[in-house]
């Protein structure tokens, strides 16, 4: 059976994520102890016991799904999961970091202080207000391009995350996603519903942000990763280094083509995902893709074991 590992974006943070993982496994509360020094500040106090809105901003929730899902990973290894068994990593937008610290192509110190950059340089690239994200349930990618476009009227307006058949998120100016939310329930959505989200992710007015980006990734070390990582931006394998790192920066504007790199994976033979981390918000979008593939979210210690077992079964 061939199984692939993803990892969780934004929108999945909670309250108490990994707890019961780091108190499980030491190998999972080094990956926390290690981010706090990164970072030089105690994150995961606010992990464990902090409020959710400050967890929520951008600038915190980024580092700290990272650490959760790579807690989980390290407690995997520690109950003998095989990553050599492991065909492709992934991961939806700040999850593709997590995938390349997975794959041992990032270090965990240098992807917490990658994604405090990035975190704080997606909210500062467009004043709070001026962008807006919203989800077009029932329009498929094409339909919704289509909206986007012409929701757009000279601003700024994009088809930013091709989540699933039927489930596609536009990024840009507000008023441009304001008429896209509109224009799409003209054209037969189910739901066209704005996000609650603090800036407009992935679409051209994150440019500031590429940049910083491609600053702050000219100095870390990117080694090849342990298994091919299915690159959002490009919905296809990618291993040389140079090449990650000019797809982590084209990835802070581009959309993320999660229904495409799901179907990639398929094609190449992978039955089986595992979603590593908090929240099981993949596994719901890998069904609706396609139904074939077995999903398993690993986020407690039990689910860690559970996994174990029926991998070794």
């Amino acid at each position: 059976m061939s199984r692939a590992f993803v990892f969780p974006g934004q929108g999945a943070q909670t309250i108490g994520m990994g707890k019961a993982l780091a108190e499980a496994y030491p190998a999972a509360k080094a990956v926390y102890d290690e981010v706090d020094a990164a970072l030089g500040e105690k994150l995961t106090d606010l992990i464990w016991e902090g409020d959710q809105d400050e967890l929520t901003l951008t600038q915190n929730a980024q580092p700290a799904l990272m650490a959760t899902s790579l807690a989980a990973v390290r407690a995997l290894e520690a109950e003998g999961a095989d990553m050599s068994q492991v065909a492709f990593v992934a991961g939806h937008s700040l999850g593709e970091y997590s995938a390349l610290a997975a794959a041992g192509a990032l270090s965990i110190s240098d992807t917490a202080r990658l994604l405090r950059t990035r975190g704080q340089a997606m909210q500062e690239a467009v004043p709070v207000g001026v962008g807006a994200m919203a989800a077009l349930l029932g329009l498929d990618f094409d339909a919704a391009r289509t909206v986007a476009e012409e929701a757009a009227q000279g601003e700024v307006c994009q088809a930013a995350n091709d989540n699933d058949p039927g489930q596609v998120v536009v990024s840009g100016h507000k008023a441009a996603v304001e008429r896209a939310v509109e224009l799409a329930k003209e054209k037969g959505a189910k739901r066209a519903v704005l996000l609650p989200v603090s800036a407009p992710f992935h679409c051209a007015l994150m440019q500031p942000a590429a940049d910083v980006m491609a600053e702050a990734l000219e100095s870390v070390d990117i080694k090849a990763p342990s298994m091919p990582l299915i690159a959002n931006v490009r919905a296809a394998p990618v291993s040389d280094p140079n090449e990650i790192r000019k797809l982590l920066v084209e990835q802070v504007t581009g959309s993320v083509r999660w229904r495409e790199s799901i179907a990639a994976m398929s094609a190449a033979g992978v039955s089986e995902i595992w979603e590593i981390g908090a929240g099981k918000a993949l596994s719901g979008m890998v069904r609706r893709i396609d139904r074939a593939i077995a999903c398993k979210a690993v986020s407690t210690p039990d689910d860690v074991k559970a996994a174990v077992e029926s991998a070794n079964g």
